[in-house]
This record gives C-alpha cells, structure tokens and sequence, in this order.
C-alpha cells in the first residue's frame, strides 16, 4: 500500500472517529469543583490512559507501541505497519472540605480520542480529541434578604493533526491544533419575596495552537537505551467571543445582552515548555521509568476581565494567574515479554506534585497525586487494555481554601492493528 492509500484510508477512519469523539465528549462531565469556576478551568496535559498510570509522564515517552501526544516526535517510532487506536474514559470521586462543610461529587466520561499512524519507514502522524480544560461546579449560600448559587459547565476541546520524522535517533514532530468549546458561569440571584435573575458569563473559544516536540533516543547497548526529550508551545492570544447577559427568569423574559468582546488581544495562553528523561532495559522482562518536568508561563498572560491594582498586578476577583509547575516520574515493569499471561500483564506506578496557574487571594493552588495501573494484553498480544487508580490532593496555601480528595479510575483501549501488511498472494 503506497504513502497515498495509506493516508486516504486513515482520513476516513479518522473523520468517523471524530465524529463520535465530539458526540461523546459533549456528555462527558469529569470536573466538579469550585476551583474550575476560575480562569479556563482545570487544565489538562494531554496524557492517555496508560500514561496517567504513570503519573502523567511521556515527554520522553518513545515506545511506538503507545499513542504520545504529549510529545509529536514519539509518532516517528510508529511502525510501518501499525496503526493505533487509543480510546480513554475515567470516573472521578471527589470528597471536598471548607471548615466544617463537607461534600461529595461523582464524574466522569470519555476523556479522549486519538489515532497514530505510520506514513512511511521515518514518518509518522497521529490525529486526535482531547480536553484541554474542563469547567464543572454547583455551589450556593446565603446572602443578605436572599441566596445566591453559583454554576459552571463546559470547557476547551483540542482537536489535533501531528506528524514527525526522524533521522539518526533524532526525531522532530509537531501537532497543529483547533481548539474550541463554550465555558459557561452562570450566578443565580434569589432576593426573600421576589423574582429570581441570572447572570450569565459566556466564552466561546475557537482557536488554533501548536505544540512542537523533539526527542533523541540513545542506544547505550543491545538491552539498554535512553530517551531526552523536550516539547514547546508559544505564547499566543486566544480567538472567538465573550458575552454577558442578565435574565429575569420569569415565563417569558428572555437574556439581556449587557456586553460582548472580542478574545483577541484581550485572552492569552502562556509559553510552555515540557522536559523529560527516561531510561529503558528490555531483554527477556522490560523495565521503563521516566522523569518530566513542566513550566506554563501563565503570570505574563492577560485575561481581560481582570482590572490592574495599585502595584500593577492583575486580578479579578481576588484571583491571579501564577506560573505553573509539574514534577512527575512514573516506572512500568513487564515480567516477561513472552511468558504467561500473568507475566506478560504491564504494572505501572507514578506520582506528580503541581503549582497550579491560580492564586486565589493570598493563596496558591497546589496539588500532588499518586498513581497506578495495569496493561492487560488481549489474547492476540497486540491490543492492551489499560486500568488504572489514581489519588489526588488538591489544596490552597498559606490561607486554607476548599480541601479536596480525588480518586479516578480510568479506562482505556489501545488497540494496535498490523493494518499495512501486504500479503503474498498463493
């Protein structure tokens, strides 16, 4: 099958997939927490399944046997002859605290979609959906003669097309991506004895962006190897539109417009630069772990609802963007590669510690989590099923917001299909 055949019969196969990744993803509803109802939400980082078992790493992630969008220059690995299929979903459990107030909140859905296909013998290319924020919370309290109740839903979706090339262990790679969706905050007013009013804040995104990736893989000998690798993504403005609207929610009364702008210039997403190490034996058993770091250049970045105050730093109500931070490492150790079933089963474990991009008042969002997992080998070798556990800590310091404990369960099928085989003809 030619380069032209090969990329005709994955377009198609990537529209129909797509097509039910939006589908699905409109339903999904894996955030519920207040912290969301800040900024653009709670921020993804582009992991699949497997990797969330390892932490989250992958910026040095080159095995070709595992869709990586956290760094395009891994599709070079891809084989000429297989073709990957990565579908993900996760179901969360948050147990939250505020001084005495206690809480509890179940989500989840299909977190992901994405594809990765090889173009010929030093190319590779992938195709995908992913989050790239998540806004869900629900909150209310009293206020004077009244209550008033908070809500937040939806988020910014990442459709992306990547290719990469290598040469000599070098690899470089990139995705261009379409980035779109609605965050919605609406506030509830109820005054004693009266009608109840909406505000309703609304921020549609449709933008683009770009992640650039570079890897370098060195074979120390025939059983060990080392991967270095590094991702970037620039500093950019965001497209699309703002609008604010008051309603009275009686029978018949229909929203007010009260302001539009435009994003541009107005919104910003930050410079990102992501680095990782890993180290891999693999002769009879395999042995992998890996060490990524990341920085997000949020506290340069306008957002235009925030005002200036008198030292010049941004706010909005009582927030602040902060740069961000992430610490992971993850292992994954498989027995023996060709023993029994129970030997053949991946076993993954990871942690991460985060500084989150909010500071909130006087305190800054912080966040560590510890992970696990296991990759099933379906009977015909190739395809893995991946389930994994995570627990996270989200908190606020020096001054104690909301604490908040997570656990996820994620699920995910890595179907890996010899589909270019060209057979011989008897």
């Amino acid at each position: 099958m030619n380069i032209i055949s090969k990329l005709k019969a994955v377009a198609e196969l990537s529209a129909a997939a797509v097509m039910l990744a939006v589908a699905v993803t409109a339903q999904a509803q894996g955030t519920t927490t207040p912290y969301s109802m800040y900024g653009y939400g709670i921020l993804g980082d582009r992991a699949t399944s497997m990797q969330r078992q390892m932490g989250s790493v992958g910026v040095a992630m080159n095995s070709g046997r595992q869709v990586n969008v956290m760094n395009p220059a891994s599709y070079a690995a891809t084989d000429s002859l297989t073709f990957l299929f990565d579908l993900g979903a996760d179901l969360t459990m948050l147990w939250s605290q505020e001084n005495s107030a206690k809480g509890f909140n179940v989500g989840g859905g299909v977190d992901y979609v994405t594809m990765q296909f090889p173009i010929s013998k030093h190319f590779g290319g992938s195709i995908g959906l992913l989050p790239y924020s998540s806004v869900g919370y629900s909150f209310g309290n009293d206020i004077m003669h009244g209550t008033m109740e908070n809500q937040g839903t939806g988020g910014i979706n990442e459709l992306y097309l990547g290719l990469a090339g290598s040469v000599a262990g070098f690899s470089l790679g990139f995705n261009i991506s379409y980035n779109f969706g609605n965050i919605i905050n609406d506030v509830y007013s109820t005054p004693s004895g009266s009608g109840r009013s909406k505000f309703e804040h609304v921020m549609e995104v449709r933008d683009w962006n770009i992640l650039i990736g570079a890897q370098y893989k060195l074979k120390i000998d025939r059983f060990n190897s080392m991967v270095l690798g590094l991702t970037y993504s620039p500093k950019k403005t965001l497209l699309g539109t703002s609008r604010a609207t008051t309603q009275e929610m009686s029978q018949d009364a229909q929203p007010d417009t009260v302001a539009t702008m435009k994003l541009k210039n107005n919104y910003y997403t930050p410079n990102m630069v992501g680095a990782g190490i890993s180290y891999t034996y693999s002769k009879s058993s395999k042995f992998t772990v890996e060490a990524d770091f990341l920085w997000q250049g949020w506290s340069d970045c306008k957002y235009s609802p925030m005002y200036a105050d008198k030292t010049g730093k941004v706010v909005f109500d009582g927030m602040t963007f902060n740069d961000r931070t992430r610490y992971a490492v993850g292992a994954e150790f498989v027995p023996k590669l060709r023993g029994g079933y129970l030997q053949k089963i991946a076993y993954r474990i990871g942690g991460y510690y985060s500084n989150d991009y909010l500071r909130i008042g006087n305190s800054n969002v912080k966040e560590y989590g510890v992970t696990c997992g296991f990759g099933f080998p379906t009977p015909e070798g190739r395809t893995v099923i991946n389930l994994g556990l995570e627990w996270k800590h989200r908190y606020a310091t020096p001054v104690k917001l909301i604490g908040e404990n997570y656990f996820n369960i994620t699920l995910g099928v890595n179907f890996n299909e010899v589909w270019f085989f060209k057979r011989k003809i008897r």
